[in-house]
């Protein structure tokens, strides 16, 4: 029995039926991150999650038991550098209670899977210098980039 089973883990594409288990985990995301955002990029980040449109952003949720405990949103983009498109994880959180557990493994296992059957060559993503905990997992499923972020000041 692997690790998902034995926490009853289920990962899935994000639905328009989920959206209010889904609001609870991306306002902690953004708690996390000590963000808020107004209510029109709520409901406009929901229909762009779950439009079904190719070339728009992918929602994945975590479920143990019935209960929402993950999320995932990612999009594939085009790349200079690539004939194929590659695939870019912009938010990854699971509930403090459900950590440890293998959940963000199995969220970015399930990017990682439709990446590949989408023929996308990389996936990549950012996260806080100071996210330890985050980074430890990411160390063992990824390879950190050299690469600096800049950012044009608002």
């Amino acid at each position: 029995m692997s690790k998902s089973e034995a926490y009853a883990l289920t990962i899935r594409p994000l639905a328009r039926a989920d959206e209010a288990a889904w609001r609870p985990l991306w306002t902690a995301y953004l708690a996390f991150y000590k963000t808020r955002l107004p209510e029109a990029v709520y409901a406009s980040t929901f229909a762009r999650l779950t439009s079904g449109e190719a070339r728009e952003f992918h929602g994945l949720i975590a479920e143990q038991d019935g209960k929402a405990i993950g999320l995932a949103h990612y999009l594939f983009h085009r790349s200079c550098w690539k004939i194929e498109n590659i695939c870019y994880l912009q938010d990854l959180f699971t509930v403090p209670e459900a950590r440890g557990q293998g959940v963000a493994r199995a969220l970015i296992g399930a990017v990682y899977a439709a990446a590949d059957a989408e023929g996308s060559p990389g996936v990549w993503w950012l996260t806080a210098e100071d996210n330890y905990p985050a980074r430890t997992l990411y160390d063992k499923v990824a390879v950190k980039s050299p690469f600096i972020r800049y950012m044009r000041p608002l």
